[in-house]
């Protein structure tokens, strides 16, 4: 399930954002502060187009387990990117981390092509970050071939994903 986030949530947030695995995945690699978190909340309020939500995990009782971000809503051709991270300690430590990938995925998915009703999702993911690129081919995605982005001053092989409504598995 996902649900929009909570302002008291935040460092909590941050704290998952900067775990060491999310890092070494994501396209902006350093340590966040609160300072730069802050600016990064206020931009978010700020802009009709993006959207960060909570991914609830576990039955019956459900837990905030990770962050899901869609951007570039209200495009003419009703698409928008997406990216997601989970709170790495918690999961582990519950031997949980692999059913909540597979949940944020289902949740990202069903929440675009239902309460967002898109047309295409789609987001980007290094090329190196094989399991989480097996994920999404398992749900429906098609790639595109890497491109390079520079990250951290190091060119980095960059996949394209992509899944259309009629394609959601």
């Amino acid at each position: 399930m996902l649900r929009p986030i909570g302002e008291h949530e935040l460092e909590r947030v941050r704290r998952w954002r900067n775990h060491p695995m999310v890092r070494a995945a994501s396209f902006t690699t350093h340590e966040i502060p609160p300072t730069e978190h802050a600016r990064w909340w206020a931009a978010v309020r700020a802009d009709p187009c993006r959207r960060v939500l909570v991914y609830e995990h576990g039955e019956p009782e459900k837990t905030p387990a990770g962050v899901v971000t869609f951007e570039g809503l209200g495009a003419f051709d009703r698409s928008a990117s997406w990216s997601f991270y989970l709170d790495f300690t918690g999961l582990e430590r519950d031997g949980t981390l692999l059913a909540a990938w597979i949940g944020v995925e289902r949740a990202a998915i069903d929440h675009a092509f239902g309460p967002l009703d898109l047309l295409t999702l789609h987001g980007q993911v290094l090329a190196a970050n094989e399991a989480v690129l097996a994920l999404h081919r398992r749900f429906g995605f098609s790639e595109s071939a890497p491109y390079l982005r520079e990250i951290d001053g190091v060119p980095r092989e960059v996949v394209r994903i992509r899944l259309e409504r009629e394609d959601a598995r």
